[in-house]
């Protein structure tokens, strides 16, 4: 083997190699947090459930893809470096891997976006973010295209564009989302700040992972050539599987975080039976904890009456009530609070 095709297989092979074993390693990680979540929140939403299998779907799909497309290449190609090479332009299942990425991105992406709505109870803060996360798409569709025509100057331009759009876009969500957390607490009871200071932080660590991987796919990207090494490609087949591992964080993690703050969902030590049970009982759903409705607290006033009596209907109390008259005191109690996330 020449210097020369040493360094192609090195650096135009070999992050494909890399960033499939990063890959399906996830997808190990990620079917844990499947069967966590099947075991802990049986009476969640069927939205939020099919989201989950939708998810575990894709991410299985994907690591199919990525264990096929290593045996294609070195294994069918063993022989056939210059083969092995041309497969990044012209079979789908190489050329269409960063649209594939970008696919599950965007999936989970939508249920972040939809978690700030709930939280924010407006649409408003969501919308840019939204439009950032869409064009983000339509970059990397852009960029797929000029991958089929082998031009490469377009594809540095619109994947460039597409993961600048990404990380901006990440950025913004967990920036966004901690801010209408912590604005949060100022309707919520003291009990329950803990709760929120867990939530902004469960925000960041679970953003923190794909963000650097989206900043370093963007950094690698820029600086070679990607006719003569593609280094970020081992960063790019990793990402989607960290954005679901994100996703899926946040979602078994209300089973901690509730137990630690004491919310009214209390997953540690309730079966399904037993939360069955109490909505039976109290007449009421559970509160849907991952979305983040704090509902404020509610007040319980109670009135307290007394009645004075005297030996004279001269005398007279100092706070000038006679006999008969009575008075009544409010005294404003906080007896619930509802803490969701």
């Amino acid at each position: 083997m020449t210097p020369l095709e040493l360094h192609q297989a090195v650096f135009l092979l070999g992050p494909w190699l890399i960033g499939a074993f990063l890959d399906i390693l996830l997808q190990g990680v990620l079917f844990g947090q499947f069967v966590h979540y099947a075991q802990w929140y049986h009476d969640d939403k069927l939205g939020l459930k099919l989201a989950v299998v939708g998810l575990a779907i894709i991410t299985t799909l994907k690591s199919i893809q990525a264990f096929a497309l290593v045996w294609i290449i070195f294994i069918r190609h063993f022989l056939d470096l210059p083969g092995a090479i041309l497969l990044n332009y012209t079979t789908w299942w190489q050329s269409g891997n960063p649209l594939m990425v970008a696919a599950i991105g965007l999936y989970v992406q939508t249920y972040f976006c939809y978690r700030l709505y709930m939280i924010a109870k407006s649409p408003l803060p969501v919308i840019p973010i939204a439009i950032l996360f869409v064009f983000a798409f339509a970059a990397l569709s852009a960029a797929t295209y000029f991958i089929t025509i082998s031009d490469t100057l377009g594809i540095g331009r619109w994947f460039a564009a597409h993961l600048a759009s990404v990380f901006a876009g990440d950025l913004l969500l967990s920036l966004v989302t901690a801010y209408f957390l912590i604005r949060s607490k100022k309707n919520v009871l003291p009990q329950t700040v803990g709760l929120i200071t867990a939530l902004v932080r469960l925000t960041f660590q679970t953003a923190a992972p794909a963000a650097t991987c989206a900043l370093l796919n963007l950094v690698f990207s820029q600086i070679y050539d990607g006719n003569e090494n593609i280094t970020s490609t081992a960063f790019n087949m990793m990402l989607p599987k960290l954005y679901a591992v994100s996703m899926m964080w946040t979602l078994n993690a209300r089973r901690t975080i509730g137990a630690a703050y004491g919310t009214s969902r209390p997953y540690t030590n309730a079966s399904s039976a037993d939360r069955t049970t109490r909505r039976a009982r109290t007449g009421r759903n559970d509160p849907d904890v991952e979305l983040g409705d704090f509902g404020g607290i509610q007040i319980h006033t109670q009135l307290d009456r007394h009645v004075d009596v005297w030996n004279s209907d001269d005398d007279v109390k100092q706070d000038g009530l006679r006999i008969g008259e009575t008075s009544e005191t409010s005294v404003t109690v906080p007896v619930t609070q509802k803490a969701e996330f």
